[in-house]
């Protein structure tokens, strides 16, 4: 009898395995996806700003070169690809309601965590390449009066940013985002594996 009630309190002290309540984990998916979105949005709106601007700069101002005209154009499909990325990639995340599919909505999550993995990872190099090409197209008549000395600083700054931008600000906010997407499937893969 007394290795029963021995193994009986043995099993008793067994860690009980963590039970995630259903609304808890709907309202923090829900509050991480909201935050994920407002974000796309605002990337979205920038970038729709910027398409805009590009147009107008190519419409209404005469340049002499048709080399600034290609750079301007580089810009331009450059900026909508990058558009429509943003648009497929905020239509996944804001497409469907998590409480009427969890299932789809985790896979949905999944594909795109990988796409805009992907996404920052090599395509993130074709961007910027297409990017400053462009932008030397463009400066290479937009600067043409200037003295060596403002060229050399206008191109260095330019470096410098692209430089800092590419190796810090890219690092950081993939860092962050894939942190929020993993938090975000964890949980909603911890409260799937529950109910299996």
């Amino acid at each position: 009898m007394k290795d029963f009630d021995h193994l009986m309190s043995v099993w008793q002290e067994q860690p009980k395995k963590d039970q995630l309540s259903v609304d808890d984990v709907l309202k923090q998916v829900k509050k991480g996806i909201n935050g994920l979105s407002r974000k796309l949005f605002w990337n979205i709106t920038i970038m729709i700003i910027t398409l805009g601007g590009l147009f107008m700069v190519m419409l209404f101002l005469a340049f002499q070169s048709i080399t600034t005209y290609l750079g301007i154009a580089i810009l331009l499909v450059t900026v909508l690809l990058s558009l429509l990325v943003m648009l497929r990639d905020y239509r996944i995340i804001s497409k469907q309601d998590i409480t009427i599919n969890p299932a789809a909505y985790l896979q949905d999550l999944k594909e795109y965590q990988r796409n805009r993995s992907k996404l920052y990872g090599q395509l993130y190099y074709i961007y910027v390449l297409l990017m400053s090409t462009g932008l030397f197209l463009y400066f290479q008549e937009v600067l043409q009066n200037t003295s060596s000395m403002f060229k050399a600083i206008a191109y260095s700054v330019y470096v410098a940013f692209i430089l800092f931008s590419t190796f810090y600000i890219r690092g950081q906010f993939v860092k962050n985002e894939q942190e929020k997407l993993s938090l975000i499937i964890d949980r909603l893969t911890r409260l799937q594996k529950q109910f299996d």
